[in-house]
């Protein structure tokens, strides 16, 4: 079930109010989709387009935080918020996003994928769920989402999508290991498609923030790291950096100095070098 701008509950069976409302808005209102939108960045990215008058479809898994997020976008300038709590870090739940929009009559023009966690320690003494629901929730649902999305958007040459990474996409990382490399995906998958899409009307930006402060480091269960504890950035800061880069059709957004000069460095520093000073940051050994 979902919810409309007034309250309205929306079911299969029901008239879709936001069917109606977007209906008498087009052309003048566009629509964000926000994967991840109960917290952090992804909230944060929320109400920087309700600021500037867009409607938005939230998701996330907790229906409640997504309703009072809902509530608080409306004040900023949303004139409508659709809400879909799901878990896409369950197979089959981006094509139900999909189709739910479809039955809505939900137009996205929008669609920023920032969904996504970590986990970290001792690779082999990582719960296998876990990393599994991260492969998920990180690479798959977000090929899957792009996918569906950029189908519509490209029959109307028009269309923005976002796709979260991370700075630990430029480099490997010890004790985060398959988080890392599913940020590393993120990159170049937004890259190559960046530039299949060059003047289809389609822009694809890939934003790579730093350490945040979200509830991810508690998540990833590394809140006490060096890393987290000591360069970890502003999650409003990172939003507007990635929203002003999305509305300029940049390819990629690395917010902040230090983080552009840390991958820089990467670059030019001897692989050996970059993983054990990336082992460091994480924490100390675990085996």
């Amino acid at each position: 079930m979902t919810h409309g701008y007034d309250g309205v509950p929306q079911t299969k069976d029901n008239p879709m109010v936001a069917s109606a409302f977007f209906a008498a808005m087009q052309p003048k209102v566009k629509t964000a989709l926000i994967t991840g939108a109960s917290g952090g960045i992804g909230f944060d990215l929320a109400r920087c387009f309700a600021r500037d008058g867009h409607a938005l479809i939230l998701t996330a898994r907790s229906k409640e935080k997504l309703e009072r997020n809902a509530e608080e976008l409306k004040k900023l300038g949303a004139p409508f918020v659709s809400v879909f709590p799901l878990d896409l870090a369950a197979p089959g739940e981006a094509k139900q996003l999909f189709t739910d929009c479809q039955r809505a009559g939900l137009q996205v023009d929008f669609l920023v994928n920032n969904a996504g966690f970590g986990s970290h320690g001792f690779y082999p003494t990582l719960n296998v769920k876990d990393e599994a629901e991260m492969l998920q929730l990180n690479i798959a649902a977000l090929t899957e989402l792009t996918r569906l999305f950029l189908a519509p958007m490209l029959a109307r040459k028009q269309g923005c999508i976002m796709q979260v990474a991370s700075t630990a996409a430029f480099q490997p990382g010890p004790y985060m290991a398959v988080y890392y490399a599913t940020k590393a995906y993120v990159l170049h998958y937004s890259e190559a498609l960046a530039e299949e899409l060059r003047g289809s009307g389609v822009t694809i930006t890939c934003l790579c923030p730093g350490a945040t402060k979200t509830d991810f480091a508690a998540r990833a269960e590394m809140a006490d790291s060096f890393l987290f504890r000591h360069l970890a950035g502003d999650s409003a800061s990172v939003a507007e950096a990635g929203y002003r880069g999305m509305m300029r059709g940049k390819i990629i957004v690395v917010p902040g100095l230090i983080n552009r000069l840390s991958i820089f460095s990467l670059r030019v520093s001897p692989r050996v070098l970059v993983r054990k000073l990336v082992a460091k940051l994480q924490g100390t050994r675990i085996h």
